[in-house]
């Protein structure tokens, strides 16, 4: 659990985790910033000290993993473009831009080259750059570039040194060799990170996928890896377990299974066609609703699934939500259109007396 403390401020956040006894210590938090055990706060500020069974802990160990998974991926595909890989529920992805979709296999390659990296214990080191230099230090990284145009141009988020215009921050994972530290892997981030990949506990690399960058269908088809990182090995094989059970319980597996129904793509997402088994189920669940809802008082009535344009002009659903409705029909020198919602028809029954 995190603990509060206030700064004296002479001590790094490994001093005051200690002072504290603040076991399994990640982060400091204070003035609503996250940083990093390693600064040292302004004295009388009242300090978070986040630990890594803490929500935003989790976070924080899911944004190293992220980082540990693309220097792997560098490291093993050195032509590769890496774009962005946030923590997000239960755990984190990266996007990159590579030859060929990844396979099962290569994700094997990965997760062991992310080992050899949590062993070498490299540390997370906090470096703030101008503009220029962010630029150099990324210059043959085509989707970090724009990231920095972007956020430079915006201003947000951001410090500024006299004569240096906007401040950004990077982070190089070291590791010690031969005496001196050498700078492995580097990412634009804001931060914060563990104190090094050594910290990392536990991880498992769960799929891939296709994404657009920046979700948009006309820019390039990026890879996404998608993983989970926990504070202990029994954490991530609780959430594994959780993750099987999910899947045996799939609606769509056990639907599959159980004969109950289908979803062709002939048909269209989303559309289901009841199988026998399906439809006496489904049977047996609507009239188990009807009769709750007579039961309870209320008054069955039924309305038509298309309706004339000029309904749905007046109830304001094309004037708002056109692109999100169905196409119309035309029939009768009429457009009719599928009906998004009830209620105008409900309206209806009512003006009827």
């Amino acid at each position: 659990m995190s603990v509060r403390i206030v700064a004296d401020g002479s001590s790094d956040g490994f001093g005051l985790a200690s002072s504290a006894s603040a076991g399994g210590a990640v982060a400091l938090s204070y003035d609503d910033k996250q940083l990093d055990l390693s600064s040292v706060p302004p004295a009388g500020t009242e300090v978070e000290i986040v630990t890594q069974t803490d929500d935003l802990g989790r976070e924080i160990i899911r944004h190293s993993t992220a980082h540990v998974l693309a220097q792997a991926v560098l490291r093993l595909y050195p032509g590769a473009k890496y774009t962005i890989g946030p923590p997000i529920e239960n755990g984190f992805y990266y996007d990159f831009d590579v030859d060929k979709p990844f396979t099962p296999e290569d994700l094997e390659r990965i997760e062991a080259e992310m080992q050899s990296i949590v062993k070498e214990n490299q540390r997370f080191e906090r470096e703030e750059v101008a503009r220029e230099q962010a630029m150099e230090l990324f210059a043959d990284q085509p989707y970090k570039l724009e990231i920095i145009e972007g956020v430079t141009e915006g201003g947000a988020d951001l410090d500024h040194e006299a004569g240096k215009g906007p401040v950004l921050s990077v982070y190089r994972n070291t590791k010690q060799e031969n005496g001196t530290a050498a700078v492995t892997f580097i990412d634009l981030c804001r931060g914060p990170h563990l104190p090094g990949t050594g910290r990392i506990k536990a991880f498992k690399l769960l799929r891939t996928s296709g994404a657009y960058w920046r979700g948009d269908e006309t820019k390039p088809l990026l890879q996404r890896i998608y993983g989970t990182a926990w504070e202990s090995k029994d954490a991530l094989k609780e959430y594994l377990n959780r993750l099987e059970e999910a899947e045996r319980r799939d609606h769509r597996k056990l639907g599959r299974e159980l004969e109950l129904y289908s979803w062709p793509e002939e048909v269209g997402p989303g559309l289901a066609l009841w199988h026998p088994k399906g439809a006496i189920m489904r049977m047996i669940l609507e009239d188990l609703s009807r009769r709750m809802h007579l039961e309870r008082g209320y008054q069955p009535v039924f309305t038509p699934h298309i309706g004339k344009s000029i309904l749905w002009e007046t109830s304001g659903h094309l004037g708002f939500f056109r692109e999100n409705m169905f196409p119309p029909m035309e029939a009768d020198e009429s457009d009719y259109y599928t009906k998004p919602m009830n209620c105008p028809f409900h309206i209806l029954i009512y003006q009827s007396k």
